[in-house]
């Protein structure tokens, strides 16, 4: 059985979609702010790679877990708002790549499964 990786084209869906997800993050004023001082090419490629391991893909993740990689923006103010945000673009940009409605979904609760540890809770 193919994995959601897999399913959504691999590496080449995994690297477009980050990059044009991130293009939205970066216009949309209500999550914006929370990327000002980031490194957005490591950024890019974090999330490529976390995104790959959580779809079933190559487990090359290196990074810290979601609880501590989000703290500092919850001192901030994140919120679930702001989740709520990030999970629109995501799946926004899986439909501009052609993903079928069930994968947008599947993904989309996996995004959903890891908010109370992105928001510390």
């Amino acid at each position: 059985m193919a994995t959601l990786y897999d399913r959504l084209g691999g590496e080449t869906t995994v690297n477009a979609g980050v990059q044009q997800l991130y293009r939205k993050v970066l216009a949309d004023g209500r999550i914006a702010p929370f990327f000002e001082t980031v490194d957005m090419e490591r950024q890019i490629a974090m999330q490529k790679a976390f995104l790959s391991w959580v779809l079933g893909g190559p487990d090359r993740y290196t990074g810290r877990d979601m609880r501590q990689a989000h703290k500092h923006l919850v001192v901030k103010g994140l919120n679930d708002s702001h989740v709520d945000a990030f999970i629109e673009h995501v799946s926004t940009t899986l439909r501009e790549l052609g993903v079928t409605e069930r994968d947008i979904l599947e993904v989309a609760a996996l995004a959903d499964s890891v908010r109370d540890d992105v928001l510390g809770r």
